[in-house]
């Protein structure tokens, strides 16, 4: 232990001044993402293999049983007789629960036929053509979480979300070079009514981003809107030929699809847009508590909801999804971040790939209300799942506190910096002769520090990924400037970001045209607030 401390306290006298007064002007820097510029892409190309857990045996144990729950027990339909009719054409064994119930059952293996005509990789594009994303295949993509009523920050504490909050959320995304998505409902405007908020939402994505993003799901005309905003911002001949926004969907599980999801579903493959299909799996309570009977029973319900998308629109963009969560049996509360999902989630990604399937999964999940230690064990336990399985489109990444019911400004410039972190990680690292180093051990031989070596020199810039929010310093440095923990760093940070943000350029009569869609939108309907 002697000899380690040795050589930290060497390392600390040997570095540069300047080095050691980096975390000064880390406070100065908006986005980030200066110090790491040779790891910022539109999105990542995995250049690590992904973590394979089950075997080939357990893997068609887990198939045959999603075959048989959909065989057997069949899946559920409500209030939409058109995808009804549509499964029923394509040989689902139909019956009539009620006058707007059905439930259907699939031989095995048809569900999986239908599928082969989905892509296994696709682009969503983003009005600026260079922060257009892959998703798919080797393709990792990044966006912020989703669907928090609540908001933090450790200024003002939790309160409701407003559109005030929304657009400062999408900002925080656009200045960040470690997301590649804008995400969708980063928190629920509630100072907006209900049927007016998604054209809200929708126009600060495309105000404050250039980027790709999701588009509203929670009925099938807000679904029409957002598709139609998008035909104004990209023209009508682009979006028929290109997916430019996608939909998540939830199933209603157990083994129920409910008409305002397949509607909605219907309406982004009729029109070639990419759709995410979701079982929300709480474990023991609409879900096996073992997890491969949860993975099986979400593999089955997802799996449907993407047929119908090749019902509709062979080839329309789809993506599988697991959103797989413990259970506090003791209490009934739903617990993230814990170890048996992220198995589940590692499992998901071969299952998605045996199906030639993107997929979703995970993400920076937390219970804690506060941007704390238990939030970062939890998010890593749960971010990494999705980063070793192979996850190609990662919801979630940012910001997720208090069980998804709150946003959080300060974890949001955490987990960004996480994710930055992770760009370097699934880059991996090539072996050859400079990067084995032997010549910067041959400049000062044995005993002799290496910070000035030709070798070192060549490559400091690059050689590690460098945090844009965490303090390295010596525990003195640390003192004397005030001891601040994460928290107050983030705190300031994101102020920071959003006091120097700028937004992306847009043309003035695309601008125009979007506010007059939504002006006109908004007139049609009287308030509603439920």
């Amino acid at each position: 232990m002697d000899r380690e401390l040795g050589c930290i306290k060497e390392a600390e006298r040997l570095a540069p001044v300047k080095q050691r007064g980096r975390a000064a002007r880390r406070a100065s820097r908006a986005g980030g993402g200066e110090q790491n510029s040779h790891l910022k892409t539109p999105f990542i190309t995995r250049k690590i293999p992904t973590y394979d857990l089950a075997s080939e045996e357990s893997l068609i144990k887990i198939e045959q049983a999603a075959d048989t729950i959909l065989a057997e027990l069949g899946i559920e339909f409500r209030e939409d007789p058109e995808t009804v009719a549509l499964f029923k054409k394509a040989g689902g064994q139909v019956t009539p629960i009620s006058e707007d119930i059905w439930n259907i059952k699939f031989e095995p293996g048809m569900v999986r036929e239908i599928l082969k005509t989905a892509p296994e990789r696709f682009t969503q594009h983003a009005r600026n053509p260079a922060n257009s994303v892959d998703i798919g295949g080797d393709a990792m993509v990044f966006a912020p979480a989703y669907g928090s009523p609540f908001v933090m920050d450790l200024d003002r504490g939790r309160r409701y979300g407003t559109i005030e909050d929304f657009e400062n959320f999408v900002k925080l995304a656009q200045s960040s070079p470690w997301l590649h998505h804008s995400g969708g409902t980063i928190c629920e405007p509630t100072d907006v009514p209900v049927n007016k908020r998604h054209l809200d939402m929708v126009l600060a994505h495309m105000r404050y981003s250039d980027r790709a993003f999701l588009g509203s799901i929670t009925a099938p005309e807000r679904a029409e809107d957002s598709i139609e905003m998008c035909r104004v911002l990209f023209g009508t001949d682009f979006v028929a030929q290109n997916c430019v926004i996608m939909g998540n969907f939830n199933s209603t599980s157990p083994l129920v699809w409910d008409g305002v999801s397949t509607r909605g579903i219907r309406a982004y493959a009729e029109a070639g847009q990419g759709s995410i299909h979701l079982p929300f799996l709480l474990g023991g309570a609409v879900s096996p508590v073992t997890m491969p009977g949860a993975v099986a029973q979400g593999l089955a319900e997802s799996m449907v909801g993407c047929a119908l998308t090749q019902l509709v629109r062979p080839g329309a963009p789809a993506i599988l999804a697991s959103f797989l969560s413990s259970l506090s049996l003791r209490s009934g509360s739903p617990t993230f971040g814990t170890p048996e999902p992220a198995l589940g989630s590692l499992v998901m990604g071969q299952l998605a790939r045996r199906l030639k399937l993107p997929l979703r999964c995970a993400g920076n999940f937390a219970t804690s209300k506060l941007p704390d230690g238990q939030a970062t064990t939890q998010g890593m336990m749960s971010m990494m799942s999705a980063i070793q399985g192979g996850a190609n489109y990662i919801l979630h990444s940012a910001g997720f506190l208090d069980g998804l019911l709150s946003m959080s400004y300060e974890k949001f410039v955490m987990d960004t910096d996480i994710c930055g972190a992770l760009h370097a990680y699934l880059n991996g690292f090539e072996v050859n002769d400079d990067t084995l180093g032997i010549d910067s051990l041959r400049e000062g031989g044995p005993g002799q520090h290496m910070f000035g070596t030709a070798h070192t020199l060549a490559h400091y810039q690059t050689a590690y990924w460098d945090t844009d929010l965490n303090d390295d310093q010596p525990f003195e440095s640390w003192s004397e400037q005030g001891g601040e923990d994460a928290g107050i760093r983030a705190n300031r940070k994101w102020k920071q970001i959003l006091a120097d943000y700028q937004a992306p350029h847009m043309d003035q009569d695309k601008e125009e045209a979007l506010l007059d869609f939504v002006a006109r939108r908004k007139s049609e309907m009287t308030d509603a607030w439920y």
